[in-house]
């Protein structure tokens, strides 16, 4: 994969009816433990957040919002502002830092044991992604699709 494949275009309109899962302001790794955790609570609790996506499902939106908020911490540093909305069937992870000059480059040729996997990841984890600017404001993006639970 070359690093093209994280381009900068605006984050996508969600369609339907859109709830706003969770924001958290991330300072720290420890925020972002605490954001998960509350994003935990309010997927397993059964709430509108979820609204019956597959377990699996939630695990890969889990991941994603791990990947793109410790990337945002590492690469751009604090503060990063993390949003997940839920539509019917799709889940946007958008996450906000104020270091546009650095966009998401995807590690190319690293041996895997240096991490640098996690934009690999998101991509392989999501229907859609990429990053846009707007004015100081890096937000990079995610869309991910689910399955209602059929049992």
């Amino acid at each position: 994969m070359t690093p093209s494949f994280w381009q900068r275009r605006r984050s996508p309109a969600v369609a339907g009816s859109v709830t706003e899962a969770g924001r958290w302001v991330v300072t720290v790794p420890a925020d972002l433990t605490a954001a998960r955790r509350e994003l935990d609570r309010r997927l397993h609790g059964g709430g509108p957040e979820r609204r019956g996506a597959r377990a699996e499902d939630v695990d890969r939106l889990r991941l994603v919002v791990e990947e793109l908020a410790s990337n945002g911490l590492r690469h751009a540093g604090p503060p990063v502002t993390v949003q997940v909305l839920v539509s019917e069937q799709e889940w946007l992870v958008q996450v906000s830092d104020h270091r546009p000059e650095v966009p998401p480059v995807p590690a190319i040729g690293r041996d895997p044991a240096f991490g640098g996997l996690g934009l690999h990841v998101v991509a392989r984890l999501s229907s859609d992604h990429g990053w846009t600017l707007d004015g100081e404001i890096k937000c990079v993006w995610a869309r991910l699709s689910w399955t209602v639970d059929g049992g």
